[in-house]
């Protein structure tokens, strides 16, 4: 775990938890593709960094999902690098707490207030083009989270982030988290069609070909609809719709796998509903979900 490894003679990922991209600038200067999910990884990129001699300019978060962000605080404060984060994702990178706030849809308990969901903040400053350096593209890559994007370097290797899973991982979890599920089928449909001479997911393994992993990944998408639609062949309640879900598939319920698959749980119920598959009713002040 974090060991480095080249992709080209600049371009690296660290494998870690949630990849983290490494690019060389020139001889002495890199930047990062998100930096780990706590203070301890961003002590083992620092390792990677003094041991070869780098010196860190900038980390370009791609999303700000506490795996993606917690080292920021600590390698700003080491080395007085540049962050950069998309969109929204610019304000929960700076106040942490709205991510655990967003999920639980409230104040979040002590028991969802840690670092797996809330890193440490940090002083981003807002993803635009013009900050990138030379050559790199900035990708969209809407739909797992709000503005989340990738990148694209001077030599053809794309760093996707999160909105690909890794078959054992989709196999093994079934619901993988999403927060706008027609935003995401519209990024895998256009992932699929991508060009690189490398792809480099943060939760699959780096591979020249990722459209059947992306067609696998909408094909895990449309089951769990179908499956939702069913469940709503009697009218039922959030809640309910939940357990049987968590009851199905095997998984365990705890605060985090309750706001996580939760939240993704609502995000299908919601697009269910827009496109005219599933209905919402009001009884005895319940809300109720049923097929259409």
């Amino acid at each position: 775990m974090y060991e480095l490894i080249p992709v080209t003679d600049r371009s690296y990922y660290i494998q870690s938890p949630a990849k983290i991209g490494l690019v060389k600038l020139d001889d002495t200067n890199v930047c990062l593709i998100d930096s780990g999910n706590d203070k301890d990884a961003g002590r083992k990129v620092r390792q990677i960094l003094d041991a070869n001699g780098w010196h860190l300019t900038a980390i370009y978060n791609t999303h700000s999902n506490a795996d993606h962000i917690g080292g920021n605080k600590y390698l700003q404060g080491q080395t007085g690098c540049k962050i950069y984060a998309p969109g929204i994702e610019r304000a929960f990178t700076r106040d942490p707490i709205l991510e655990p706030s967003f999920l639980y849809g409230g104040y979040p308990c002590k028991d969802l207030r840690h670092k797996f969901l809330m890193a440490q903040e940090s002083d981003a400053e807002c993803l635009t083009p013009d900050v990138l350096p030379e050559g790199f593209a900035i990708i969209p890559l809407p739909g797992h989270f709000f503005h989340m994007v990738g990148f694209r370097t001077p030599d053809n290797v794309v760093y996707l982030a999160d909105c690909l899973s890794s078959r054992e991982t989709l196999d093994k979890y079934q619901i993988g988290f999403i927060y706008d599920v027609a935003a995401y089928l519209k990024t895998l449909e256009m992932v699929k069609n991508l060009d690189a001479d490398l792809f480099v997911p943060a939760h699959a393994a780096a591979a020249a070909d990722i459209s059947e992993l992306a067609q696998y990944n909408i094909d895990k998408v449309g089951k769990i609809a179908e499956k939702i639609v069913a469940l709503c062949a009697t009218p039922r309640c959030f809640e309910n719709i939940l357990q049987q879900l968590f009851t199905e598939y095997g998984l365990a319920m705890n605060f985090e796998q309750y706001v996580l698959v939760g939240s993704t749980v609502r995000s299908y119920l919601s697009w269910l509903k827009d496109t005219g598959r599933i209905q919402a009713d009001f009884e005895d002040n319940l809300l109720l979900w049923r097929q259409a």
